[in-house]
């Protein structure tokens, strides 16, 4: 049985899925994300300060969609021990514009830089004083929230957040994990995160991954380290509307993919199951490589000096299969996770 993951005849939109203003310590104002964003090719953007919502559809127009989102976070430790403790950040992405919850919402703690004055804003359920347990009881219970009151929810940055097999493996329930945190990478986290994402397949978790900014813009966009442009997520949808995004989103009709501000990174043009094989086309790489749940992974490499643009591998024994294309450049692509027993 044929199946097309991902649609070359659809229309692909570049997004970031992570993203901090001026509305809590970012350092650019909405107006000037969407500027700057749109400026480098983006189409998304879900702006995702900490811990409070505002409500951007006035940045939306025919060419840009805002996504209406929040960052929360929950940690071992107290403000003042932030380098030195764990901590579980978690993306709320709202599915329908109009949904302006404040889950997990205490007026009085989580409140990160200029946040704090849009307090008395707020649409919370229940009292103003939700109290975030760091333990993967506490952590469920969020993406738990987030999930049945309408949020994409995505766990972010596990390298940032010093957190390994033991508290991850027990995270239950978000749409998607952060493949790759470009502002963490840029400020010397390997927060490039392949094995985590394949730990969680392997737990049984059917969850997407997404590759995110999470910039807060605190030197120039012509710095190395500005955080911008380098961790992206491209939608593919038969239109730039906010509900056509959300809903790919929750289909898994996108990819993930890596740059700079300079370059943008590898192109997943289309990817095609059939008997047992997957069909993949790209833009120029030097390897396509396809992980699974077995070892017998393979690899298709270009010869010195070339490229190559596709490749097709046996899938048949595998439960799940993801595929990374990695450019000339180094840069990467990440496919999402497929499971057999969903395309036969």
């Amino acid at each position: 049985m044929k199946k097309i993951l991902i649609d070359e005849k659809m229309n692909f939109y570049r997004a970031n899925l992570h993203c901090h203003s001026t509305i809590s310590d970012g350092r650019k104002t909405p107006e000037e994300l969407k500027r700057d964003y749109m400026k480098n090719g983006y189409s998304v953007v879900a702006y995702t300060d900490h811990d409070i919502y505002v409500n951007h559809d006035d940045l939306t127009d025919e060419n840009f969609v805002a996504l209406n989102g929040y960052e929360l976070d929950v940690s071992c430790h107290s403000e003042d021990e932030l380098e030195d403790g764990k901590t579980c950040h978690l993306c709320y992405i709202a599915l329908d514009k109009k949904n302006d919850l404040s889950l997990c919402f205490n007026k009085d703690k989580y409140i990160w830089g200029n946040a704090r004055q849009y307090i008395d804003k707020q649409h919370y359920i229940g009292t103003p004083d939700y109290e975030r347990e760091y333990s993967a009881e506490g952590v469920n219970e969020m993406i738990a929230l987030g999930r049945e009151n309408g949020f994409f929810v995505t766990y972010n940055h596990p390298t940032w957040s010093l957190e390994s097999y033991p508290q991850y493996s027990r995270y239950k329930g978000m749409n998607a994990m952060e493949i790759y945190n470009f502002a963490s990478i840029v400020a010397g986290w390997d927060d490039d995160n392949g094995h985590c994402y394949e730990d969680l397949l392997n737990l049984g978790n059917r969850i997407y991954c997404i590759a995110a900014d999470d910039n807060h813009n605190r030197v120039p966009d012509t710095d190395p380290r500005c955080g911008s442009y380098g961790g992206y997520t491209v939608i593919a949808a038969p239109e730039l509307e906010y509900s056509a995004i959300t809903k790919a989103l929750v289909e898994g009709n996108f990819y993930a993919s890596t740059g700079n501000y300079v370059k943008k990174g590898p192109e997943i043009k289309s990817l095609v199951y059939e008997d047992g094989k997957v069909t993949i086309k790209t833009s120029e790489a030097r390897q396509i490589m396809i992980m699974h749940n077995i070892r017998r992974c393979s690899c298709a490499n270009a010869l010195d000096g070339e490229s190559i643009t596709e490749a097709t591998f046996n899938v048949e024994n595998a439960k799940w299969f993801r595929i990374v294309v990695i450019d000339n450049y180094g840069f990467k692509a990440y496919t999402n996770a497929y499971f057999i027993d969903e395309l036969k």
